[in-house]
Order: C-alpha cells, then sequence, then structure tokens
C-alpha cells in the first residue's frame, strides 16, 4: 500500500453512461464526493461536505419537497460528450452546524472528457452544470489530481484532491446485472487526500467519490466508511428488508423500526499496518439512540482472519427525501439519510494481536440509512 502519485484503476468509466440500456422511471445516475475536514475548533468529527450531480429517467420527481422535472435522457454527441437535465445537491456540516441544502439547483450537466474538442488532452475530464453558478469537478490530464469547485452563497469551495496510497486511490468499478436490464454499475475511490479553501481559509483532510448508475428498486440499506489517519480504510454494506420499506416519510425512529432483515452484507477493510485488504462477508449493524436523538451505530463485522467492532456516534443529520408518482396515483417515497461520524470505540482483532480507538489519531466517517421504496 505505497504511496500513489496519481490515480489508477478504470478513470475513463467517469465519463461514461448508459452501460446498461436506460430504465423509464428506473435509471438513475449520478457523481458524488464526500469530504471530510480537520476542525479547527478539534470537533472529532471534523467538517464535511457532501456534494452530486444527478439525472433520473423520470418526467417527475420531488426532491425535499422540489418538484423537479427532467426532461428527456442524456444526449450523446459524436465524440463522446454527454448533455442531461440534471440537479446539483450538496449539504455542509461546518463542525457546528448543518446547512442544508447547500445547494440544490436543477440545470444541465455537461460531462466532456479524454480526446473531445472541448477537452483537447488524451486523459481526464469534467463534469460540470450549466448554471450562473460554478458547480464543477473534474481531473487534470496528468490523472494526478481531481478539482472540486462550488460557488455557494455560503462561500466558495475550491478543493483539490490527490492520491492517497494504491489501495485507496485507484478506481475500482463493479456492474452486475438482475435480469429484465436492471441491474447497477459503480466506480469508487475509496479515498483520496483533499486541500484547498473554502471562502479563502485554507483546510485539508480526505475526500470519498463514486459514480454510481442503479437502474432497479433499491431496497433500505445500511452503509458506512471510515478514513483512519494512517491511510487505512474501513466500509461496510447491508441492504435490507424491513417494516420501514412502507415508509412514506422522513420522520426517524419510527415505531416500525424494530427489525430488518439483510438481503446481503459486504465490508472491506484496507490494513495500511499490515500491507494487505480484506473483504468481509459477515456484517452485523444495529443503532441506539444517543444524547441527540441521533442514532449511534454498532458494527461487527468479521472472516476468518480479522474481527472488527466499530461504535460511531452521529453528530448530525442530512438527509434528503424523493417522492415519485407510480400507478394509480400513488407515489412512491425514498428517505436517505446521511450522518458525520465520530467513532468512539474500535477494535480489530487478528492474527497479530489487538488494536483499539487509541492506536489511531483522527478518523472520520460517514453512515448511511435508508428507508422506503421509490420505484
Amino acid at each position: 500500500m505505497s504511496d500513489s502519485q496519481r490515480f489508477t484503476g478504470d478513470l475513463s468509466s467517469l465519463w461514461k453512461l448508459q452501460n446498461l440500456p436506460p430504465i423509464h422511471h428506473l435509471t438513475w445516475d449520478w457523481w458524488w464526493w464526500l469530504v471530510m475536514l480537520d476542525d479547527e475548533g478539534g470537533n472529532p468529527a471534523g467538517k464535511q461536505l457532501m456534494v452530486l450531480w444527478s439525472t433520473k429517467d423520470n418526467p417527475l420527481v420531488e426532491v425535499n419537497g422540489h418538484p423537479w422535472k427532467p426532461v428527456g435522457r442524456p444526449g450523446f454527441d459524436d465524440d463522446g460528450g454527454i448533455a442531461m437535465d440534471g440537479m446539483v445537491a450538496a449539504w455542509w456540516y461546518d463542525g457546528k452546524e448543518l446547512i442544508e441544502p447547500l445547494v440544490l439547483e436543477e440545470g444541465r450537466i455537461l460531462v466532456v472528457s479524454e480526446d473531445h474538442p472541448k477537452w483537447p488532452y488524451s486523459k481526464g475530464g469534467i463534469v460540470a452544470s450549466h448554471t450562473e453558478s460554478e458547480f464543477s469537478m473534474g481531473l487534470n490530464p496528468s490523472e494526478d489530481q481531481f478539482w472540486l469547485i462550488l460557488e455557494t452563497e455560503h462561500g466558495k469551495f475550491d478543493l483539490r484532491m490527490t492520491p492517497w496510497n494504491n489501495a485507496m486511490s485507484s478506481m475500482k468499478v463493479a456492474q452486475a446485472e438482475y435480469g429484465l436490464g436492471m441491474g447497477y454499475g459503480i466506480s469508487r475511490l475509496h479515498g483520496a487526500l483533499c486541500s484547498g479553501t473554502i471562502d479563502g481559509s485554507e483546510v485539508n483532510g480526505s475526500a470519498y467519490f463514486q459514480k454510481v448508475c442503479v437502474q432497479a428498486p433499491s431496497p433500505p440499506w445500511f452503509w458506512g466508511m471510515l478514513h483512519l489517519d494512517d491511510g487505512s480504510y474501513i466500509d461496510w454494506f447491508v441492504p435490507h428488508v424491513s417494516p420501514t420499506l412502507t415508509a412514506k416519510d422522513s420522520r426517524h425512529w419510527k415505531r416500525r423500526d424494530i427489525t430488518h432483515y439483510p438481503l446481503s452484507m459486504g465490508g472491506l477493510f484496507h490494513d495500511v499496518s499490515r500491507q494487505r485488504s480484506e473483504k468481509f462477508s459477515e456484517v452485523r449493524v444495529e443503532r441506539t439512540c444517543n444524547e441527540h436523538g441521533l442514532p449511534t451505530f454498532h458494527v461487527h463485522m468479521w472472516n476468518g482472519v480479522t474481527e472488527i467492532r466499530i461504535e460511531a456516534k452521529s453528530v448530525t443529520r442530512a438527509h434528503w427525501t424523493f417522492d415519485q408518482p407510480t400507478r394509480g396515483g400513488m407515489k412512491s417515497h425514498l428517505t436517505y439519510n446521511e450522518y458525520p461520524l465520530e467513532v468512539t470505540k474500535l477494535e480489530i482483532d487478528d492474527e497479530q494481536g489487538v488494536r483499539t480507538r487509541k492506536d489511531w489519531g483522527s478518523i472520520r466517517g460517514n453512515a448511511e440509512h435508508s428507508w422506503g421504496l421509490l420505484h
């Protein structure tokens, strides 16, 4: 897991859409950054920024009560450029207060890259909104730096992401098909180092990126990730069936939210100290309510070599609601929650011994929990 001088992996996947034929009402594409920054006030959860550029194959979706009416499907020119009706959405946690939304703006989204006349380089590319304010992300031609620029009412975010280590900063691509044209595709960077300015003030931290295409109804899920200060990485993912599948609003701690039945389980640990990456097929996620009325996540994952236990306390709640018309005048609903985390306990037990929270300094992370079913 040596330091990396450039981003590697299938970086060209960032600038492509429709690897699967699109499906009306189901296909959903987005580019998503989660940035976790140091807090000069000493908040162990740090500061966090989430931003995404999104398009959906649907004539109407209400996003946090805002009616969004995407027109048509993405269009492609002869050189591979893409233009689409879309939306840019972001929230910002400044270490004390959550600004939600930081951005929620419709507009055309443009993608140009690799040998396009508007991007005359053999590598790299850009995703940007055609709006009065700049909301853009991209990768430079030498593939050693991403940028992220947001011009908002709360200041300008001008950030640069550089490689961290080979395991973190190699683009991982996965795709699965379920039949009837349904499936998903995902391109992920587990981690990058981040620096830049927010409204002129210098900031530093780390970032996570994913580009996703989903074209299937998504059941509720738990997902979370941690960046450890030595360059290690942990994540977990547990899609599940629960009574909250029928939820129609964003109110949390519903009475029906009492149990869940995993559809699958997965975890990953890039371990810098042991110089290895491990996968986990046994993952358990439970929640308790903390003093802020927010969830504390209790994560337990294990394989034949390593066992990991995590206790991570939410410090705030960002959430998005989606309501989409279906048949007979009905609406389907999805609430998607994102929780900046303070990791209060960590125990990693393997063949070489036990490591605990005190073996690391800063640990930054975010957890997701969703309910409802959008279709």
